[in-house]
């Protein structure tokens, strides 16, 4: 495994071929992006979104090249702030064309993920997502490997089964 930088995975976001999937295990992240309006959410204070808006257009040149974006978020219920603040904003990502689900934690006892958020581009390639405790982005680390590339597949196959499409799933 080798570590990558934010511009090489960047370009991962952006030029894959047909398909790229992404398991969420946390409860919380803490990237700096993200942070200010999380802090607004909060404080009850409006934010208009566009922010997000690079990444749903991203979304919708994958969607109109026929490339397929999946998210799959394994939660704890009740949801932390965060997967709350979460859920509030997905819609827009959602209408751009990423199919996002939530599963419960209590959901995925027997299946066997890995240690890592991940994301899976075409098959080929594995990105495993590293955080620190406080849910700061400390690593990129990518994988070839036919193990972790079956091990992520599977995994994210199997949650993704038991998910909830974001239209559906109701916040606890």
């Amino acid at each position: 495994m080798t570590s990558i930088s934010e511009g090489e995975f960047e370009r991962l976001l952006v030029g894959f071929e047909r398909e790229a999937i992404h398991l969420e295990t946390r409860d919380a992240y803490g990237t700096a992006v993200e942070l200010p309006h999380m802090a607004k959410w909060a404080n009850g204070e409006p934010d208009d979104l566009a922010w997000l808006e690079g990444w749903c257009e991203s979304l919708r040149q994958h969607v109109e090249a026929g490339r397929s974006v999946r998210r799959a978020r394994i939660v704890s219920e009740p949801l932390s702030d965060y997967q709350r603040w979460s859920w509030s904003i997905a819609q827009p990502m959602v209408e751009a064309g990423e199919d996002i689900r939530w599963i419960p934690r209590r959901r995925v006892s027997s299946v066997a993920v890995p240690g890592n958020d991940y994301y899976l581009f075409d098959d080929r390639l594995a990105v495993f997502l590293i955080y620190a405790g406080n849910g700061l982005a400390v690593d990129r680390v990518a994988s070839s490997q036919l193990a972790d590339l079956r091990l992520c597949r599977s995994a994210f196959e199997a949650v993704w089964q038991l998910s909830i499409p974001h239209r559906d799933y109701q916040p606890i």
